[in-house]
C-alpha cells in the first residue's frame, strides 16, 4: 500500500475517535451555546468521515479494523483522566474534550489541505471538494476556540476561600 493510502486510513481511525469524543462532549453539555454546536459538529464530522471512507477506497485502501479499535480503545481510556471528580463529568472534563477537538479539527485540516494539494497530481483524489472540507475544520476550530475558551474561564475562575477552622473571621 502506498504511504497517502496509509495516512487516510489512520485520519480515518482517528475521525472515528474524534466523533466518539465529540457524542460524549455533546450528551454531556446539552443545553445552550456549547450543546446547540456540538449537535451541529457531530453530524459534520460523520460527513468528514464518509468522505474519508471514500477517499480511501479511491486509493484502494479502507478502513482498518485495528486501527478502529485502537482509536476507540485510546478515546475511552481518554475517560479515565483525573477530571478533580470521582466517576463524574467535571468543568475539567469539558475543558480537555474541547482541547481534543481543537486538535482534531487541525488535524483535518491539515488533512484536507495536503490532499488537495496532492490531488492536483493524483486523479485519483478529483473531486472531492477538499478546499470547501478545509474551510468547514477551519470554521469548527474557531468555533470549538471560543467555546474552549468560555469552559476555562468558567473551570478556572476564582473561588472564594473558606477560612481556616479557628482562624478569626474578619469583620464586614
Amino acid at each position: 500500500m502506498n504511504l497517502i493510502a496509509i495516512y487516510v486510513e489512520d485520519h480515518l481511525a482517528l475521525s472515528l475517535a474524534g466523533i466518539r469524543l465529540a457524542r460524549r462532549c455533546r450528551d454531556e453539555n446539552r443545553d445552550g451555546e456549547l450543546g446547540a454546536f456540538l449537535e451541529r459538529l457531530v453530524p459534520e464530522l460523520e460527513e468528514d468521515r464518509a468522505v474519508l471512507r471514500d477517499v480511501a477506497h479511491a486509493l484502494g485502501a479502507g478502513a482498518s479494523a485495528w486501527k478502529d479499535l485502537a482509536a476507540a480503545a485510546g478515546e475511552w481510556a481518554g475517560r479515565f483522566k483525573l477530571n478533580g471528580r470521582f466517576l463524574r463529568y467535571s468543568e475539567l472534563s469539558r475543558v480537555w474534550e474541547l482541547e481534543a477537538l481543537l486538535a482534531g479539527s487541525d488535524s483535518r485540516r491539515g488533512l484536507w489541505k495536503l490532499l488537495g494539494k496532492v490531488g492536483r497530481k493524483d486523479h485519483r483524489l478529483a473531486g472531492f471538494g477538499f478546499e470547501a472540507l478545509e474551510e468547514r475544520a477551519k470554521a469548527h476550530r474557531e468555533a470549538l476556540e471560543r467555546h474552549r475558551v468560555r469552559a476555562a474561564d468558567a473551570a478556572f475562575r476564582p473561588r472564594r476561600a473558606r477560612p481556616r477552622a479557628g482562624a478569626p473571621v474578619p469583620a464586614r
